[in-house]
């Protein structure tokens, strides 16, 4: 079975390539698993498009959206997705609201609700819903150089995330990427998160969305050659 994956960041307020879009927001494009998964949708429908457009993704190149909680700047592109595509399978948490489930049923798709830890495709799981001052689902990939951790915004702390992935998985942490939610954060506590990373074997660490400056000039800092810098264009090849 195949654990090689690439990853395409479609959405981001942070720049990377000068030809895309930036924009509140986050979205991430994975090829590599049985079917082609797209991780969230950003925030404008016509943002997301044009982003796709411009990485020569297709909307009919998504098979399954994993969407990690309701806020509209994950969830605001899946629409405009779905008036191109509505041959696509959403998986939700499951306190997402009837009118919005209903909304992917009228545009002809379907969805999963999940709620525990669970496989979504070989090598492919979801957090499940964790809980925090907003609830939320992550992604996880089990690729051959480790596990892949994909978060949308990490309202329930970052730290409690990879803490649940590593006692449900069992395995070590290649690389964390996504939305950290560190924003005005002081930098001594951003540094004793990173010395949790550090402490948890976290090989890589890409923080993205709203992740803000400083801590993304931190995890630079202490992680060096094993920062991965995520914007909108970044392409990760695992």
């Amino acid at each position: 079975m195949n654990k090689n994956f690439n990853l395409t960041v479609v959405y981001d307020n942070n720049p990377f390539d000068p030809a895309l879009q930036t924009d509140w927001g986050f979205s991430c494009f994975i090829r590599g698993a049985e079917k082609n998964i797209l991780f969230d949708t950003g925030t404008k429908g016509s943002i997301l498009l044009s982003n796709m457009n411009g990485l020569d993704i297709k909307p009919q190149d998504v098979e399954i959206v994993i969407l990690s909680h309701f806020h509209k700047d994950h969830t605001g592109g899946l629409s405009a997705l779905l008036k191109e595509n509505p041959h696509i399978t959403v998986y939700l948490p499951d306190f997402f609201p009837s009118t919005f489930k209903n909304s992917i049923t009228k545009q002809g798709a379907s969805y999963v609700n999940v709620k525990s830890y669970q496989k979504i495709l070989a090598n492919v799981y979801s957090t499940g819903i964790i809980s925090g001052w907003i609830n939320e689902q992550s992604l996880v990939l089990d690729s051959h150089e480790g596990l892949v951790l994909i978060t949308g915004c990490a309202h329930p702390r970052i730290v409690n995330i990879i803490e649940t992935v590593k006692d449900k998985a069992k395995k070590e942490i290649y690389l964390v990427f996504g939305g950290f939610h560190l924003s005005g954060f002081e930098g001594q506590e951003i540094k004793e998160i990173i010395r949790f990373f550090k402490k948890s074997g976290v090989k890589k660490v890409g923080p993205s969305h709203c992740s803000g400056k400083e801590a993304r000039e931190l995890f630079s800092k202490f992680y060096g050659e094993d920062y991965v810098p995520i914007g909108v264009g970044t392409k990760i090849p695992i």
